[in-house]
Formats: C-alpha cells, sequence, structure tokens
C-alpha cells in the first residue's frame, strides 16, 4: 500500500492548530477533491471525493485522539483505502509543526498501478497542507474543537 509522510509548520499554536483539525466537516475548505465530510459519531467519519473524475465514498474510525497531539484512523467500509495519522508538534516560537502519515489504497488495479496513485495523492497532501496553512493562519481563531479522547476502540 502506497505510505505518504508530509509535513508543514503553520503560525499558529498546537491547541489551534489542533482545534481545526478536528472539524471533519470542514475539511472541504482546503482538501481538494473532497466533497463532503459527515461526521457519524465521535469516532466515525464518511467521505466523498472525486477521484480521477469518479466520486468515491468511504468510512473511517477514528481509532487515537489525543488533544494537541494525534489523530489516526483506518478505513472501515468503502471504495477507498485511507488509513494514516495526524501529529501535531510544537515548535519555536508559538509555531506547530502538522505531520501527516497515510496508507492509501485505489478501488481498482487501474488506480493503484506503477504508483501513479502515490504521485497522485502525495501532491495532493502536499496542497491540502498548504490550503491548510492558509486558512489556520488567516483565521482569528478555530471555528470549533472536539477536545475528547479516542484510543483504541474507547473514547474519554
Amino acid at each position: 500500500m502506497p505510505k505518504i509522510e508530509e509535513s508543514i509548520e503553520v503560525q499558529v499554536p498546537v491547541r489551534q492548530a489542533y482545534n481545526q483539525w478536528t472539524q471533519f466537516e470542514e475539511f472541504p475548505e482546503f482538501m481538494e477533491g473532497i466533497q463532503s465530510v459527515q461526521q457519524l459519531d465521535d469516532t466515525h467519519v464518511h467521505w466523498v471525493a472525486e477521484i480521477r473524475g469518479e466520486s468515491r465514498e468511504w468510512t473511517t474510525e477514528i481509532t487515537e485522539q489525543q488533544p494537541d497531539k494525534k489523530v489516526a484512523w483506518k478505513t472501515i467500509e468503502g471504495e477507498v483505502k485511507n488509513d494514516g495519522a495526524v501529529t501535531f508538534e510544537q515548535v519555536a516560537g508559538g509555531q506547530t509543526r502538522v505531520n501527516v502519515q497515510m496508507d492509501v489504497e485505489g478501488g481498482s488495479t487501474a488506480e493503484n498501478v506503477a504508483g501513479d496513485l502515490l504521485g497522485v495523492v502525495k501532491s495532493q497532501v502536499r496542497s491540502d497542507l498548504e490550503r491548510f496553512k492558509q486558512l489556520i493562519e488567516n483565521r482569528d481563531g478555530e471555528t470549533g474543537s472536539w477536545r475528547g479522547e479516542v484510543r483504541e476502540g474507547e473514547r474519554k
């Protein structure tokens, strides 16, 4: 399965970057190709995206969530496999490093051929992080937050 790792530094504190990232339904504002995101409950998220001109849907389960540190997920059903984690690190001057690690697999062999999917998704993740940076740095604050914890199948 293709692995993607990308990072970006944003000029906001960890808490603000993390809080905004937990607003999954706002992902279409900065994630290209994502048509809609619906948070079904505290740990399940339904995604609709346009991939190569075709609509694809999948549902992920949040497997780990630690405020100001990490959000991890795995795909539990759908046409795309997208497992990964986002971590948040405080760096100098009140900045935050946002690290994305993802394993991605398309719904068909054709989508995975010759690493083509990896290149497309890697480029998209880089662009999405740049748009997240613009979004979070140009707002007075985050638009909401979810500060609960999730640890392998349990939530607090």
